[in-house]
């Protein structure tokens, strides 16, 4: 037998990059928008690095006024497509080419 043991396991996992900081990047969140979460709950998220995918139910422009400057002046994204707004932080951009 071999005195080699193999790596601990545990400790790799530990060291493995995931792509992430562990600061929310590379997350999508789905969530509803109506209007029972706090907008800026949503700004975190996405301050955060979180791409959101919510769906809208109500009037867009009055249940996402509440965070929807904010986005935009930090240079992230917004875009309603069909029944879902479409959020992403600064650095992640939306195409829609395929759209047309």
């Amino acid at each position: 037998m071999s005195d080699f043991e193999g790596p601990d396991l545990q400790s790799v996992e530990e060291e493995l990059d995931d792509g992430s900081d562990g600061d929310g990047t590379g997350r999508v969140v789905l969530g509803v928008l109506d209007g029972t979460t706090d907008p800026e709950e949503w700004v975190d998220a996405v301050d955060a690095g979180a791409v959101l995918v919510l769906n809208v139910e109500g009037d867009l422009n009055e249940l996402a006024a509440g965070f929807a400057r904010d986005v935009k002046e930090d240079g992230g994204e917004l875009m309603h497509f069909r029944d879902f707004l479409v959020v992403t932080p600064p650095g992640v951009d939306i195409d829609a080419d395929r759209l047309n």
